[in-house]
């Protein structure tokens, strides 16, 4: 510190106050490291708090994502992988969302965290009625969503679905079956192929994330939990 005088006024000094560290929680789950999310995000229109302890897994192995108020405030749950995949085949096993109100959204995307918001790299399988009761409750998406044809929505029914994403050089192919295993005689519920703004691949990670869209708005009242089986990647 300078000493008083020349130009010097006043000196004063202040103790700081040591903060808690902040811990990466990561969680273990069909073969694959996932960061699970503790910070904010405006995913959903308007910031969702995030606590860690809302993931978890079971003794069968399946991921757990739940939304509920911790100290009175609505909290929600994302986990992400810790590294890249590419180009390839994401697949997701998820049991029934029939229980699903309105502002609840379960998306299953592929992002980049940290480029630059004009740069959109996402491709997403989202499960929302987006808080809108009759509502379809299920979309497949190319980034930006404001763009008609960069969006395919559908009814998922209720029970155990599987939702793959094929990602390829200029192409985007969705599809989601009934069940747990995508085959010759699964039933099709819906598929759409994009071929326009399909991204490349850079630093992009797998998410699944449990959230609340514009939760203030059309407030969930009880809490919400999903059950992921598996996920699956194939190159």
């Amino acid at each position: 510190m300078p000493a008083e005088g020349n130009g010097v006024v006043a000196i004063a000094t202040s103790t700081g106050k040591p903060v808690a560290p902040i811990v990466s929680k990561v969680i273990h789950f069909s073969g694959y490291d996932w960061r699970v999310r503790n910070a904010a995000s405006d995913r959903g229109g308007q910031p969702n708090s995030y606590d860690p302890s809302n993931v978890w897994t079971d003794k069968n192995g399946y991921l757990h994502l739940r939304m509920e108020e911790h100290d009175g405030v609505w909290t929600c749950a994302e986990v992400s992988l810790t590294r890249s995949l590419g180009y390839g085949s994401y697949i997701f096993v998820v049991q029934d969302i029939g229980h699903f109100g309105p502002s609840a959204a379960l998306g299953l995307y592929t992002n980049d965290d940290f480029r630059p918001d004009d740069i959109r790299n996402e491709l997403d399988i989202e499960l929302s009625r987006w808080g809108i009761a009759d509502n379809k409750n299920a979309q497949y998406v190319v980034q930006p969503f404001y763009i008609p044809e960069n969006v395919s929505r559908f009814m998922a029914p209720s029970g155990v679905l599987t939702h793959m994403l094929r990602w390829e050089s200029g192409r985007a192919s969705f599809k989601t079956v009934r069940g747990s295993v995508i085959g010759p005689g699964t039933a099709t519920v819906s598929e759409h192929i994009f071929t326009s703004g399909v991204p490349t691949p850079a630093k992009e990670t797998a998410h699944m994330g449990l959230y609340s869209y514009r939760h203030s708005q059309s407030p969930t009242k009880q809490p919400v939990e999903v059950v992921i089986e598996k996920f699956e990647f194939l190159p």
